[in-house]
């Protein structure tokens, strides 16, 4: 089996001159780099656990690195298999429940793909080919919850 390995640098940006002192008081801001990548990331935590909400959170981009690992490897299918995908749009929503001592996990993945494609002919087998993307999807393949499809396929 080939390996692919993966490195980012997370670094806490927060601290806003007393540390973790103070649960409720200290910033969940820091910022993800990778490297030979132009720009960081700015995350930080949900607002539900007192992040700042025009960052990304650590939720948003696992349901963002599902849609696209499915994305990338439906779109490889359809070029294969004579589709001409001219736009794809994914709104996925992600589930995360929380246990009474704080700990969650997610529980279930939508993916709501609305594909466009060239040949109305085609529309089934577009459908179809969703089934073969998650089999082959890296990000799917590594998780232990259900992971829904509901994608609509349009011609133009």
């Amino acid at each position: 089996m080939k390996k692919h390995n993966y490195k980012a640098q997370i670094t806490w940006t927060g601290n806003e001159g007393s540390g973790t002192s103070k649960y409720n008081e200290y910033n969940r801001n820091h910022h993800i780099e990778i490297v030979e990548k132009y720009d960081a990331i700015k995350g930080s935590s949900d607002p539900s656990f007192l992040g700042d909400k025009t960052r990304y959170n650590p939720e948003d981009l696992f349901i963002s690195s599902l849609s696209s690992c499915h994305m990338l490897w439906y779109l490889h299918l359809c070029s294969v298999n004579g589709i001409i995908v001219t736009k794809y749009i994914d709104n996925v929503i992600g589930i995360m429940e929380e246990a009474k001592d704080g700990s969650g996990k997610c529980t279930n993945v939508t993916l709501n793909p609305i594909v466009t494609i060239t040949e109305a002919s085609k529309i089934d087998l577009a459908n179809e080919l969703h089934k073969e993307a998650n089999k082959m999807c890296f990000i799917a393949n590594s998780c232990n919850f259900k992971i829904e499809h509901n994608p609509i396929t349009i011609s133009n």
